[in-house]
C-alpha cells in the first residue's frame, strides 16, 4: 500500500492516520517504513494527540528509530510539546525535514504558535514582547507584528502588548448541586 501524501488529503488528518494506522496493521511484518512511521508521529502531535504519539515512539522498533535521524527528531518536537518548553521547541521546528512531513511540521508549528496566542490571551491582561516572542518562537517584531494583527494593543514605551480578551462561551448545563445530586442518584440506584 502507498503512503499517503498530504496533497491527496490537504486538511483531512484525522483520515490520513487512520489509512497509516490500517498500514500499520495490515503490514506483514508488523512493522511499517520509517517514513509511515514518522508521518503518523507527525500526526498524533498535530491532533495533538500526546499520548497515542508516546504508545507510538514506544512500539516502533529500536532498529528503525536508530537509522532514521528524522524520527529522533520529531519525537524531540513531541517531547517539548509535553514539557511546554517553548524555546526548545521552536527551535526543535527548524529542521530540514522530508517532504512527506514537512508540511506537518510547518501545520503543527502554526497550530501551536495559534494556540500560545489563544492561552496568552486568555491567561494575561498584558504580557512584555520578549516574553510573547519566546512563547510563540518568532523574533520580537515579528511576535509583535503578529500579536498586533490579532487585535492586541501595543504600548511601545513600555513594550507591552495587551490582548484582546477572548470570550468564553458559558457552558450550558446544570450547575453542581444538580450534578452532585445526580451522582448521588446513580450511585444510590447502583448499590441498590
Amino acid at each position: 500500500m502507498a503512503v499517503p501524501m498530504m496533497g491527496e488529503n490537504e486538511g483531512d488528518y484525522e483520515k490520513l492516520c487512520r489509512d497509516l494506522e490500517q498500514q500499520e496493521l495490515d503490514s506483514a511484518t508488523g512493522v511499517c517504513s520509517a517514513q509511515v512511521y514518522g508521518q503518523m508521529l507527525a500526526l498524533y502531535l498535530l491532533q495533538p494527540d500526546l499520548a497515542n504519539a508516546k504508545f507510538l515512539w514506544k512500539r516502533i522498533p529500536s532498529a528503525v528509530k536508530t537509522s532514521n535521524v528524522e524520527l529522533s527528531q520529531i519525537w524531540a518536537v513531541g517531547q517539548k510539546l509535553w514539557s511546554k518548553e517553548y524555546t526548545g521547541l521552536y527551535e526543535s521546528f527548524n529542521k530540514d525535514w522530508s517532504e512527506p512531513i514537512r508540511p506537518l511540521m510547518d501545520a503543527l508549528k502554526e497550530s501551536t504558535r495559534s494556540h500560545s496566542f489563544d492561552l496568552l490571551s486568555t491567561a494575561y491582561s498584558s504580557i512584555k514582547a520578549s516574553e510573547l516572542s519566546v512563547f510563540v518562537g518568532l523574533p520580537l517584531i515579528e511576535a509583535v507584528q503578529a500579536a498586533k494583527s490579532r487585535g492586541w494593543q501595543y504600548d511601545q514605551n513600555l513594550n507591552l502588548l495587551t490582548p484582546v480578551p477572548q470570550v468564553r462561551e458559558k457552558m450550558s448545563g446544570i450547575s453542581s448541586e444538580q450534578h452532585l445530586s445526580r451522582l448521588t442518584d446513580f450511585v444510590s440506584f447502583l448499590e441498590n
